[in-house]
């Protein structure tokens, strides 16, 4: 079946949703309504687009909207959703506090509800899918601290406060730090995944680079901006810096020695499990829902205890990503091309 992308901006309230309706088609057996927080990171363009392939070679339709990071936006659109009476939600959340109320209204109408990538708190979902977050700072601070001798001044660059995931990766980082001689001197974090907050965050507190020996960055976008500000003061490369999402231009700063480390995070293996799971649950298919994951080394079926509510949990684990092992994972991998990521290097590609 052909994938053709409808882009309009229909008016919902006093906002504007913008949607992409992919194959959309009255007669497909699922129909499934996607809202994703915003495209502002690289990476969630490729989610959107295996998800769809997925679902859409598997006799579903699928309604993406973009929220542009707006939660009353978001509101509007898990709204509209019910009100078209779609089968599945899968919401990649604005705020993980603030859509308890709208999704529990799809549950009551009988509209199975996925948490993609990020939990949905007091919600009384079908699935949350997302990767190992926790083990993602682990795998961000043990780059560093190897990097460092299991020592000195980090700073940490963080997202926001309302994705859940940000606490988890910390939470993860502290960990491993917790055990070293590593002293946190500074932090912050990036309202809405914003890059140009770390920029200016350096620049208004240009003492917090002092004598510092790493950096964290929430992900590979935020590092972007920590690398320019370093690179403009002659420091880019002197002070190793960490991210994740394996963003093309962080693996091009890892092999030209501006950037240490990268985790990259399997989305396809992500997209490609939500969209089955997502025409599955349409299908009440349990026997499909049942082996899912299996024959998947790093995905993970089990359940999540949150305030008293019990949820599926799938897990994706991630992999630390670095000078070294930049072919096998990312190019032999197919994530990356090897023209692209060392696009700025002379040296010969392995």
């Amino acid at each position: 079946m052909a994938m053709t992308f409808v882009f309009m901006a229909s008016a919902c309230g006093n906002s504007a949703m913008e949607t992409e309706s992919i194959d959309e088609v009255t007669d497909a057996k699922v129909k499934i309504g996607f809202s994703f927080d915003s495209f502002v990171l690289e990476r969630w363009t490729k989610d959107r687009d295996i998800f769809v392939s997925t679902a859409v070679e598997q006799g579903a339709s699928v309604n993406v909207q973009n929220a542009n990071g707006n939660l009353a936006t978001q509101i509007e659109q898990i709204k509209y959703f019910i009100k078209k009476k779609v089968d599945v939600i899968v919401i990649v959340a604005v705020d993980s506090n603030g859509l308890s109320s709208v999704v529990n209204e799809a549950r009551q109408n009988g509209i199975k509800v996925i948490a993609y990538d990020r939990l949905i708190h007091d919600a009384n979902i079908d699935l949350y899918i997302s990767f190992d977050n926790e083990k993602v700072g682990k795998l961000m601070a043990e780059a560093l601290c190897e990097a460092t001798g299991n020592a000195g001044k980090y700073i940490m660059l963080c997202g926001p406060t309302t994705d859940d995931n940000v606490a988890k990766v910390v939470s993860g980082f502290n960990e491993v730090t917790d055990k070293t001689d590593v002293n946190i001197t500074a932090s912050m974090n990036a309202d809405n995944w914003r890059a140009e907050e770390v920029y200016e965050y350096l620049e208004q507190h240009p003492d917090v680079i002092t004598d510092i020996d790493g950096i964290m960055c929430g992900n590979d976008n935020l590092a972007t901006q920590a690398v320019r500000y370093l690179a403009e003061r002659g420091l880019a490369g002197s002070i190793p810096v960490v991210g994740q999402d394996a963003d093309l231009d962080a693996c091009q700063r890892i092999v030209e020695g501006t950037q240490l480390m990268t985790v990259y995070k399997p989305v396809e293996q992500l997209a490609v499990t939500a969209a089955r799971y997502a025409v599955a649950l349409a299908e009440d298919n349990n026997y499909e829902m049942e082996n899912i994951t299996h024959n998947q080394e790093n995905v993970h079926l089990g359940k999540l205890q949150y305030n008293n509510i019990s949820q599926k949990y799938i897990t994706v684990e991630p992999y630390s990503v670095n000078k070294e092992n930049m072919d096998q994972i990312i190019i032999e991998g197919g994530f990356h091309l090897a023209e692209e990521v060392y696009l700025n290097v002379n040296d010969s590609i392995n």
